[in-house]
């Protein structure tokens, strides 16, 4: 017994109520759950649909769907750090392996001033005020889509919210470092210059693919990741 449009609908709604806010998992629990309920009123068709779900809803233990969630994320965190791999690497590569390569010698110069320690800071600041700017729209698109009641998937949440995490972390931690220690890095010898340098290159990479690139390719990564995605 095939269960209707309706009642598939109310499979859905019915696991928003149960915390699961990414469609690409509710679709995958929706499809569990039906099949189970299918199955049941095949087997007892006075069954009514509600005491079918409850049943299989039970199924899923005290924790109810929060041990498939966390399954998920920890896939599509692979997943994730898969993809930021794969566009780091094309920084390492030609024609992009030139511009890291300019990053890392004007670090590598700077850190050779006296006042890199205020060039460093200043540089911070100016990337936070950018990044802000960008956090702002995105949240204003994120309140949209919640007025809307539009379909977000797991992977495109998790774009946005490590892109807001790592410009958080990385470059307020960063500029608390370097205020607090105000260390001259023109007394440190060449070898610590060029590490540092390597690092703080690395850093901006990240920070620049976590915050503009991977967001800006959004929609061809939820379409490679998720086969549905165009027809919905």
């Amino acid at each position: 017994m095939k269960l209707s449009k309706e009642q598939i609908e109310k499979l859905y709604v019915f696991t928003r109520k149960h915390y699961v806010v990414h469609y690409d998992l509710q679709t995958e629990l929706v499809d569990h759950l039906s099949n189970g309920i299918e199955e049941q009123l095949q087997q007892n068709p006075k069954l009514s649909f509600d005491d079918a779900l409850q049943v299989e809803f039970k199924k899923f233990g005290v924790f109810c769907f929060m041990d498939v969630v966390e399954k998920r994320q920890k896939a599509m965190n692979k997943r994730y750090r898969k993809i930021l791999f794969r566009f780091v690497k094309e920084w390492f590569q030609l024609p992009k392996l030139l511009t890291t390569i300019v990053i890392f010698v004007l670090f590598f110069l700077v850190l050779h001033l006296k006042q890199a320690s205020y060039v460093l800071m200043g540089s911070i600041l100016i990337l936070v005020a950018v990044d802000l700017y960008h956090q702002f729209k995105r949240r204003k698109k994120e309140k949209t889509q919640k007025r809307k009641k539009e379909k977000v998937f797991m992977l495109e949440a998790m774009i946005g919210d490590t892109r807001n995490g790592f410009s958080v972390i990385t470059l307020v931690n960063f500029f608390n470092i370097i205020s607090i220690s105000r260390f001259n890095f023109s007394e440190l010898h060449s070898y610590w210059l060029v590490l540092i340098a390597i690092v703080v290159t690395l850093l901006c990479l990240v920070f620049y693919i976590t915050a503009y690139v991977m967001p800006s390719k959004a929609q061809e990564l939820l379409e490679e990741t998720y086969p549905e995605y165009n027809l919905i």
